[in-house]
């Protein structure tokens, strides 16, 4: 019998390298341990100081001896598993688990204890390292059957002992022979995901500001003449004011050469001898790594590649730009790009534009992501026109590195940002997007308008994983998840103007008011075409003066029953017919005026040929020097901004005055529209996403239903997957498909095979008169409307009858596959079913049988596992939902039976992930209960969980 240690190695687990965030912000790789890292890790302990090696060890242990390097450099990566947190090829941190048994002695499976034992270089203690490599080994060890770690630690040893106490894992603690002795269950536990989330958040968080808010940039490929990507963005850096400290690089700069534009010029980044925090690329590809190597080996922080020419060319491009984001985390760095338009900052003790646009936004509330340089530019264009202020902008281009999920995590408690609009081309993992735009728009606006819809892939440059999912099914999951989706860029702009600027309406009720009875019809329309409840548009006449303005709009504001009120607005009409503008900025000045007096309703302008208007309200939302908007009723007060870093109060300029274009004190900002319908469109989605602020607060829950074996469906799923050799999966037999929802209370009318007109009748003998008589050929199934279907078939006679009449009109019984099942109480035909993505998880659907439903696409979506609130929104979210609750006199349905059938099937999805599709269909719904009369039911291997997993970025 061999013992652990001459058991043979296993093959190279290169599926446990990771890249990190870790707790500054920096990057660092995770990867097993060779034995070609002796040199390496004999380094590193030099570098480790007699304490931390006390602590390690228990005793002075100076240095590692041949037989210790040995040992901590050959695993079998089963029992012995060694794992290294590396920044540029160097080790920072070493963990090791050694299997034991119930003595501590070395072991071999089905031991499932391990002895763990963590070293980090003095330099890297604090920026959670140790954390990051132990929720990679305990994954490590569970993937080879480990289930609890073992270890000890020195009573003064209290960073690793917090490591341990912090990590969320279920934990016993004892102190024997002078250690602190620590079990770990490494079973995920709801804090041990909620530790790791939050642990997430801060580390990516920190990664974006740190890109943000440098202290000092480099530009990188900064042209000798005016003129140029590199030239541009060193002008647009200076223009802007950056308040840091600016270099400039070039290799083919003279020596004679030491500045451009006034700053500092160098030959290369190590020339420079001071800190660099941010480095903006702008050199050919060719010449990148290069640039990347002088960053990274120069302690560059964070990189910003505008050079082009990678994913998005091709294969050979998509090799680039992997070995590009290699390279970069290697070094510890974060990319945003290539192929990036840049990025701004307009906080005041910041300043930046390291980006191509000339002319960087106003500062405001609003934070802009895209994937595209076009669409930035047009974006900045837009909201500057419409007087929208930005916290900041960032651009990703290829989003190789830094991507949404990045900006959202930064978004998410940036106190400058209050709303977040995004444009994206691609989701690299929806799952994890959908979880943090959740938690963002549980505090600020999401708004997300989508590129590349229907094309099926994703843009060239982006390489991501391809959902299976329809777009319209991520895009219902995305509004489950509170984000407020649009269709476009304009209306994108429309949304971010309303919703930085104005309260969120507290209902849908809305007041009309004008100076144009057509205007104010075409306003009442478009809010009934939106779902919104609006009372009776109120004219002013095209006599009214901007007091009678103030005056309509300051009573609408009071009525207890308005939530919101639309102004619209025509030019006036003079005595000899011309068409007058009128004042604009009076106008402007008295709604604002009244707008203040009553500051929690939202206001909104809609205008006809009136710019002088438009400019005006534009102007008083131009800037966010100005005072906050007093808060809502019993609203906490704002917090105030902190200082950015690098940049103390004293330093920091001081706060703009007002525009002259009579800013009032409050800044209450009026968003003003050409046309009632992008007005309105904008008002519905700030309704419907505050109703959904509203009841965030209480998500529903998963109720606990008696009926349920979860053990038996496990035993009989595991069976199933056993005896198939596909590894694809295996649709279930109709009757173990059967036998396994009956675990889950989910009953399924039993149908029987009718392969001749006798054995149609010896079926429906059994199940009893009245029965149904139905094909089941691929082309004819679930199709009623061709003709497989006989119903109410009373007699044997009648169902002979009817068999014949399939068979001659139809074809052979070999063909259709006729069946036969007893007759259920009658009701409205619906479907449930439910699917599992790799990208997005488990989603439940559903929606009304037939082929009207299908045409229309009027189907709901939610993720699992689903709560009570979420199925019953889901059932009432159809279209076609009115059938279902006494449409046109009809007697209304069993609902509450319909929403526990669809918890159930969300828990057996959700407590077995290798169901990898279920389709109930058709489930006919009565006054009373309901009927499953067909399902299907596909197993396969479960796909991999990653946002269960340890903290990794992405690598594609």
């Amino acid at each position: 019998m061999r013992t652990p240690s001459d058991q043979p190695e296993h093959v190279y687990p290169d599926h446990w390298e990771a890249d990190v965030v870790l707790r500054d912000g920096g990057t660092a790789r995770i990867r097993p341990i060779t034995t070609d890292d002796a040199e390496r890790l004999v380094s590193f302990y030099e570098l480790v100081s007699d304490e931390s090696k006390y602590y390690r060890f228990f005793a002075p242990y100076p240095r590692l001896s041949a037989k210790d390097v040995h040992r901590f450099t050959h695993h079998d990566y089963v029992d012995r598993v060694g794992l290294a947190a590396t920044i540029g090829g160097e080790f920072i941190a070493t963990v090791r688990y050694d299997r034991i048994n119930e003595q501590g002695l070395p072991a071999s499976a089905p031991a499932d204890e391990a002895e763990v034992a963590f070293l980090v270089q003095d330099a890297h203690q604090g920026r959670g390292v140790a954390s990051a490599l132990l929720e990679h080994i305990a994954a490590v060890a569970r993937e080879r059957g480990i289930r609890r770690f073992a270890a000890e630690v020195l009573p003064a040893n209290n960073k690793m002992i917090k490591v341990f106490t912090d990590a969320g894992y279920t934990q016993k603690r004892s102190f024997e022979d002078g250690a602190v002795r620590l079990h770990l269950d490494l079973e995920p536990t709801d804090r041990s995901l909620a530790v790791q989330r939050a642990r997430e958040q801060r580390a990516e968080a920190r990664s974006v500001q740190r890109l943000l808010a440098p202290g000092s940039v480099a530009v990188v490929g900064a042209g000798r003449a005016p003129g140029g990507v590199g030239r541009t963005v060193l002008r647009n850096l200076l223009e802007a004011g950056y308040t840091g400290r600016v270099y400039a690089v070039n290799r083919a700069l003279p020596e004679t050469t030491t500045s451009l534009d006034g700053v500092p010029a160098f030959r290369s980044v190590a020339d420079i001898g001071e800190p660099v925090d941010l480095a903006v690329v702008a050199v050919p590809s060719e010449r990148v790594p290069e640039a990347v190597a002088d960053c990274g080996e120069h302690g560059v922080r964070g990189l910003v590649v505008l050079t082009a020419g990678y994913a998005e060319q091709g294969a050979d491009g998509r090799t680039r730009q992997r070995e590009l984001v290699r390279q970069a985390r290697s070094y510890g760095m974060r990319i945003i790009g290539p192929n990036a338009f840049g990025i701004i900052n307009t906080a005041p003790g910041v300043r930046l534009n390291a980006s191509l646009a000339p002319h960087p936004p106003a500062r405001g509330r609003i934070g802009l992501f895209t994937q595209s340089g076009a669409i930035g530019i047009a974006l900045l264009s837009g909201l500057h026109r419409r007087g929208a202020g930005l916290s900041s902008f960032i651009s990703a281009g290829n989003r190789a590195d830094v991507s949404g999920n990045d900006i959202l995590q930064h978004w998410y408690d940036d106190p400058d940002t209050d709303v977040v609009l995004l444009y994206l081309e691609s989701i690299g993992n929806p799952r994890k997007f959908t979880r943090l735009a959740r938690r963002t728009a549980a505090v600020k606006p999401v708004v997300v308008v989508k590129g590349a819809r229907h094309s099926g892939s994703a843009p060239p440059g982006h390489a991501v994983p391809v959902t299976r999912i329809p777009h319209t099914t991520v895009s219902a999951l995305l509004r489950q998840a509170g984000v407020i989706r649009v269709d476009t860029v304009t209306e994108l702009v429309d949304a971010g103007l309303l919703l930085a600027g104005q309260p969120l309406p507290a209902g849908p009720r809305v007041a009309i008011l004008g100076n144009s009875e057509s205007l104010g019809l075409l306003t009442y329309d478009a809010c009934l075409t939106e779902g919104l409840r609006p009372r009776r548009p109120r004219d002013l006449t095209t006599a009214a003066t901007p007091q009678d303005f103030r005056a309509a709009l300051t009573e609408a504001l009071r009525d207890d029953g308005c939530d919101a009120v639309v102004v619209t607005a025509i030019p006036w009409v003079g005595e000899n017919g011309v068409t007058e503008s009128g004042d604009g900025e009076v106008l402007a000045e008295a709604l604002r005026a009244a707008s203040a007096e009553a500051p929690a309703k939202p206001v909104l302008v809609v205008h006809v040929e009136m710019g002088a208007l438009a400019d005006a309200l534009a102007a008083a939302t131009s800037t966010a020097p100005t005072a906050p908007a007093p808060p809502a009723p019993g609203a906490p007060p704002a917090p105030e901004p902190p200082a950015a870093a690098g940049a103390t109060a004293a330093e920091a300029p001081a706060p703009e005055a007002p525009a002259a274009s009579g800013v009032p004190a409050d800044g209450h900002r009026i968003p003003a529209y050409p046309a009632a319908e992008r007005a309105v469109r904008a008002l519905a989605e700030a309704v419907r996403y505050g109703q959904w602020r509203r009841q965030v607060a209480d998500p529903g829950r998963v109720p606990e239903y008696e009926g349920i074996d979860e053990p038996g469906a496990a035993a009989q799923i595991e069976r199933a997957l056993s005896e198939d050799v596909d590894e694809r999966g295996v649709t279930l037999a109709p009757g173990a498909a059967r036998e396994l929802l009956g675990r889950y209370g989910v009953p399924v009318h039993p149908t029987l095979p009718a392969p001749t007109p006798d054995e149609a009748a010896r079926a429906a003998a059994g199940l009893g008169y009245p029965v149904a008589l139905k094909t089941t050929a691929p082309h004819l199934r679930h199709r009623p409307d061709l003709g497989g279907v006989r119903l109410d078939l009373a007699t044997e006679e009648q169902l002979r009858t009817a068999y014949a009449e399939l068979t001659e009109t139809l074809g052979k019984p070999e063909e259709l596959q006729p069946v036969v099942q007893a007759m259920v109480p009658r009701g409205v035909d619906t479907v449930v079913r439910a699917a599992i993505d790799p990208a997005v998880g488990a989603v439940l659907s559903f929606g009304l049988a037939g082929a009207a439903s299908e045409l229309l696409g009027d189907t709901a979506h939610r993720l699992v596992p689903a709560t009570d609130r979420d199925v019953a929104e889901q059932i009432r979210s159809l279209r076609t939902a009115p059938l279902l609750f006494g449409w046109r006199g009809s007697a209304p349905v069993d609902t509450p039976a319909l929403e526990e059938l669809l918890l159930r099937v969300s828990r057996l999805v959700d407590d077995h992930p290798e169901i990898v599709a279920v389709a109930l269909e058709p489930v006919v719904v009565a006054p009373r209960g309901l009927s499953v009369l067909g399902a299907t039911v596909r197993l396969a291997p479960p796909p991999a969980r990653t946002d269960l997993g340890p903290r990794r970025l992405p690598s594609y």
